[in-house]
């Protein structure tokens, strides 16, 4: 019973009680009526009579016909309360008299609009899934219930919630490499396609917005291009199934503190989540050093999310997202650091209190109009915008004495498009997509570097530091068309295919036409093969690409070690994937994939400056291939994963952005194949949940064969582990309602490990994973 409906039973009680006096008792008399919708129809409610004190005498069903009759009641008033499924219950007085007509009380009910809307928003959004087709794809699904069970909760970084899928290598700096791909992510929110951000410390999304999160891997379906290592699919928290939020506060070491909340509802055809964050602490970026409590590493960081969505009728719906994450972060410090220039006479300087800092911003938006007819056609058009920042600050004395460059960048991107998808149903057997991307791009560096002149043999000449501002913008575009059909060539066996065009007008216009393939069989309810081709084209991440004149630093202590700068192209690739998944019990269900990647102007990126500021190049050839294994057990209170993924990732020729390079390192990279510098042979992620009353004991891990190291990469880090653990106690007490208190221990076992070690290709200084730590929160519904 609602709580509109309480409040008029209380009423009509209270009306009961007084009507009841002023009534003498008598014998036993009838109480009848009918129950009808506003236009007369009749309806099976359920009717029950209530006296004074709140007690049922007595129940009965209307019939066919919408007629009830109540037998053998006391005469007095009563409150008489109506209800049926998809109406809104109704409560009246009713006065039961002897001799009373048997259709005395006449009750018009009307359709329960908060169910209607209900109903509505999970066709809409079952039609909002199917314009998104996984055939022949690897799909890894983490849902909200998952993200909560895991140690941190929704307080876990999303790229570490990445990390426990198949074939996900960490790195530093928050990055991921998915089957040995360097980035190469593409995010979509509820089925839009959400520009990435300048490559950064922070991250831009929060991982208690998820709902639902669908990793997509290996050979896509023809909707799928621009980035395509992996599709990270989030369909958001919706506020279509009732009001509520939650307070979250969560802290511990490295003085951490961070601050959330939700809130979620609906009021008639509108609905809402709004979602935000505010945190800081001592650990920021991964310490360059073994020491735990790394040197000036604080950070600030902020995010929100908001989600609002009108149902203009039962089929049409209309939603706005939008977000922000603005994340400042101080560079943390090597101690003992050997000075190498003299600037302005001074020659010595405390390598311990540089002062590096980076400031990102993040903004995004998107509004989609969004519809099905019922049956055959399901589209989706949505509008976007994201506006992404950077902003390095040097420190102007220290990073001249120990570097001979202090370079203030700032680079910035806008991004607008719009990008529609449709499906049509054309029968039993065949279902065709089709769909558009069109997006603009405006990209602005402006750097100012302060730097010392040197002779031929890099000697420094003076002390006397020269500003050299280097400064430009550039818009680019991208443009994509695809159609596909999926047909069912028989109950257990479907075939995806189609073709997709991409056109690129950036630092370098080229375009491509890519057939998709794939095909799913399920020879019984337990196992599920699936096998794919997919010729990729991958552009460079335009908000990455510099049209820098490196001309401009010869003679300087930021000439570049090679004067050669051919354009980044984008990649081309002939992608291979073939899978089964098999339910062995039905508590535990394992999977196995392989792949291969054959690449021409191979994509990797690398810091090759002081600022977190990646730049992209090209190897000639490429080829990545590997092999996972997945599985997961659910069982009553206890539910537990393990997933391990082999993966090799080589390039061969670097012809683009040379002058990043060292001579030697070009020359042997020319004539060999090299391990890309985020190649990790052993990847592998485990954790499981343990539930005990209202107690759950949860953990998860990661493990690394380790990143590649040393000249041209021919070297690799050792590896590494690291686990964390958690308890999380449930309560629900009087006055104060439900809430969660939460206790985790971040690398339980203490293992100190490095994920960087400052050498390799496009790498640029050490990084260590972080070593134990301790926090707690809580977490308050309501």
């Amino acid at each position: 019973m609602n709580r509109s409906l309480i409040s008029q039973v209380s009423m009509l009680l209270f009306t009961c009680t007084l009507g009841t006096r002023a009534l003498a008792a008598g014998d036993a008399a009838v109480l009848g009526g009918t129950v009808a919708d506003a236009q007369g129809h009749a309806i099976n409610a359920q009717i029950s009579l209530q006296d004074a004190s709140g007690h049922v005498v007595a129940q009965t069903t209307a019939g066919p016909d919408g007629r009830f009759q109540l037998d053998h009641v006391a005469p007095g008033t009563y409150a008489a309360t109506v209800e049926a499924q998809g109406y809104g219950a109704v409560a009246r007085i009713a006065t039961v008299t002897q001799g009373q007509m048997p259709d005395s009380l006449a009750i018009v009910m009307r359709k329960d609009s908060t169910l209607d809307v209900t109903v509505n928003a999970q066709r809409l959004d079952r039609a909002r899934n199917g314009l998104l087709p996984e055939v022949g794809a690897s799909v890894y699904r983490i849902t909200q219930a998952d993200i909560d069970a895991s140690p941190q909760g929704a307080n876990t970084p999303l790229n570490q919630v990445l990390l426990q899928a198949p074939g996900v290598a960490n790195d530093s700096y928050g990055q991921l490499h998915v089957r040995g791909d360097h980035a190469d992510l593409q995010y979509r929110l509820n089925g839009i396609l959400i520009p990435e951000p300048i490559s950064g410390f922070g991250q831009s999304l929060d991982a208690r917005i998820i709902d639902q999160l669908n990793l997509v891997t290996g050979a896509l379906p023809a909707q799928y291009g621009y980035r395509t290592a992996g599709i990270v699919d989030i369909r958001t928290k919706t506020g279509d199934t009732g009001n509520g939020g939650t307070i979250d506060v969560y802290g511990g070491s490295h003085q951490t503190i961070q601050t959330s909340a939700d809130v979620f509802g609906s009021s008639g055809p509108f609905s809402y989540y709004f979602s935000g964050s505010l945190g800081q602490n001592n650990l920021g970026i991964e310490a360059p050093t073994s020491d735990g409590s790394p040197l000036h590493d604080h950070t600030r960081q902020g995010n929100g999310f908001g989600y609002m969505s009108y149902l203009l009728n039962p089929l049409t719906r209309v939603s706005v997202m939008f977000g922000t994450a603005s994340n400042q972060f101080q560079i943390p410090n090597t101690p003992g650091l050997t000075p190498v220039y003299t600037l302005n006479g001074q020659s010595s300087f405390n390598s311990a209190d540089l002062n590096e800092t980076q400031s990102e911003l993040n903004n995004f938006a998107a509004v989609a109009l969004q519809g099905t007819n019922g049956g055959a056609l399901d589209y989706q058009v949505a509008f976007f915008t994201r506006y992404t920042r950077t902003k390095f600050n040097p420190d102007p004395v220290g990073d001249l004495i120990f570097n001979g460059v202090a370079s203030e960048d700032f680079h910035s991107n806008q991004a607008n498009g719009v990008q529609s998808d449709f499906t049509w149903r054309l029968n039993d057997s065949h279902t065709v997509r089709a769909g558009l991307m069109f997006q603009q791009e405006h990209a602005v560096f402006d750097d100012s570097v302060s730097v010392f002149p040197v002779d031929a043999n890099g000697n420094q000449t003076s002390d006397q530091p020269l500003t050299i501002q280097d400064s430009h913008s550039q818009t680019g575009y991208l443009y994509s068309l695809y159609v596909q059909d999926e047909w069912k060539l028989a109950p257990k066996l479907t075939l995806n295919y189609g073709l997709r065009y991409d056109r690129m007008d950036e630092y370098v216009q080229a375009g491509q036409l890519s057939p998709r393939i794939g095909l799913v069989y399920q020879p019984t309810n337990a196992t599920t093969l699936h096998a794919g081709y997919a010729r990729y084209f991958t552009p460079p991440a335009f908000e990455l690409v510099s049209d820098a004149t490196i001309s401009k630093f010869n003679g300087t202590t930021n000439q570049s070690p090679s004067s050669q700068n051919d354009p980044v192209k984008p990649e081309r690739a002939d992608y291979f994937d073939i899978g089964i998944t098999q339910r062995l019990t039905p508590a535990l269900t394992v999977g196995l994939d392989a792949y291969y990647k054959r690449a021409t102007d191979l994509l990797d990126e690398g810091q090759f400056g002081s600022a977190l500021i990646f730049t992209p190049f090209n190897y000639q050839y490429g080829r990545v291939y590997g092999v996972e294994f997945t599985s997961s057990y659910h069982q009553d209170n206890v539910s537990a994963y393990v997933n391990v993924a082999f993966s090799r990732a080589q390039g061969k020729n670097i012809v683009s952005a040379q002058f990043n390079f060292d001579p030697a390192e070009l020359a042997y990279i020319a004539n060999h194949w090299v391990s890309l510098d985020h190649d990790q042979r052993i990847t592998a992620s485990f954790g499981g949940t343990y539930t005990l009353g209202m107690t759950t004991f949860t953990a998860d891990a990661i493990v690394g064969s380790g990143l590649r190291s040393g000249f041209a990469n021919t070297d690799r880090l050792p590896w590494y582990a690291q686990i964390n653990l958690g308890v999380i106690q449930h309560f629900n007490e009087p006055l104060v309602g439900k809430f969660d208190a939460r206790l985790v221990l971040v690398n339980a076992f203490d293992r100190v490990y490095e994920l960087r070690d400052g050498s390799g290709i496009g790498v640029s200084a050490p990084q260590y994973g972080p070593q134990r730590a301790i926090y707690a929160g809580l977490t308050k519904h309501f």
